[in-house]
């Protein structure tokens, strides 16, 4: 029986060890990072094991693959994207940076596809206030809420036209954030009437889409306490006010924002009402710690799961890549300098 949880494996291929607690643990699916790249044939193979080792061909295996610091597959073998702030920067139409966004996206579930990637965690559709720690940073597409959803929703489409799924993050908003929430616990204290206009509204406009992450965030005005990820207050409003019924998958477990062994850290999660805990970094006591705590994958959360997976596309929308990538390249001038901020490397996205 599949287990609410998504983990990592730590090298280029699978160890017997790993494949072995896998095909125990079951996991939903399993997600790639930099250390588990090399050349297509290899991440092709790597993906094929994975699958086999838990008995489904179709399991969703995740990547990040924004583009800019959040890239963990690029050059020589595939093309370096643009961070997320650059398609504004080449043209000063939304309508076509629009058209831009989407053929990016596009271009990327076609490199993702062939190396047998379904679910990219993009778009961002956080939105940065001036003093905001810049781990968002040049990685939103725009800087207002009105933005970021015409382009975040771009994005989207171009990944699902492709047959990839993509994921929204890091619900409810993380462009607020005056610290990384992969060392510490950021605390957002502003009413919820400006959070609602400002950083929810991307979230709500996306709210049919397949898949979300949490951030590993406190609201004051939603919950004092707890981070989203661990809130029900803050997953009932993902559900109820921002009307989100897809899966929603936690941010990864092992950073610092969250308290408790991972365990803990797990179930809370869980019973919080997330349906799915991501472990990223392929350590095999910390995904077997993660695995003890975590149950099946059942009701609700396995429907919202189907769901997701069965809107990804058999047939995806015809594309001739190498025409589509140097039109989009062209259509960039260029122009793809991202602002100076922290390289968003192994489990920090």
């Amino acid at each position: 029986m599949t287990s609410a949880a998504i983990y990592g494996c730590a090298g280029h291929r699978l160890t017997e060890d790993e494949r072995a607690f896998f095909a125990k643990a079951r996991p939903w699916g399993f997600i790639l990072f930099r250390r588990n790249i090399d050349t297509p044939e290899q991440v092709r193979a790597l993906t094929d094991e994975l699958r086999a080792a838990i008995g489904d061909p179709d399991a969703p295996i995740l990547i990040d693959q924004e583009g800019g610091r959040v890239q963990r597959m690029g050059p020589p073998h595939w093309p370096k994207y643009p961070p997320g702030d650059a398609y504004l920067k080449s043209t000063n139409d939304p309508q076509d940076a629009r058209d831009l966004v989407r053929l990016g996206a596009r271009l990327i579930a076609h490199d993702l596809r062939e190396v047998g990637i379904n679910v990219d965690l993009a778009p961002v559709l956080d939105v940065p206030v001036p003093g905001s720690h810049d781990i968002v940073g040049d990685r939103a597409y725009g800087q207002d809420p009105q933005t970021v959803a015409l382009l975040g929703r771009a994005a989207a489409e171009g990944l699902l036209a492709g047959g990839v799924l993509p994921c929204i993050k890091h619900m409810p908003g993380h462009g607020r954030a005056f610290a990384d929430s992969h060392k510490d616990l950021p605390t957002v204290q502003v009413d919820f009437e400006t959070l609602n206009a400002w950083d929810f509204a991307p979230f709500k406009s996306l709210s049919d889409m397949p898949l979300a992450m949490t951030a590993h965030i406190v609201f004051t005005a939603v919950d004092k306490k707890r981070p989203a990820t661990q809130s029900k207050k803050a997953v009932r409003l993902m559900r109820e006010h921002l009307g989100f019924s897809g899966l929603i998958l936690t941010d990864d477990l092992s950073m610092q924002a969250l308290k408790g062994s991972l365990g803990e850290r797990a179930n809370q999660s869980l019973i919080a009402g997330c349906d799915v805990v991501l472990h990223c970094n392929g350590v095999l006591s910390e995904m077997q710690e993660v695995a003890d705590a975590v149950g099946k994958l059942k009701g609700r959360a396995k429907a919202r799961a189907e769901a997701a997976l069965a809107r990804i596309v058999r047939t995806p929308e015809p594309l001739d890549a190498p025409a589509a990538q140097a039109r989009f390249f062209q259509s960039l001038g260029g122009r793809l300098e991202a602002k100076k901020g922290p390289d968003v490397g192994e489990a920090q996205a």
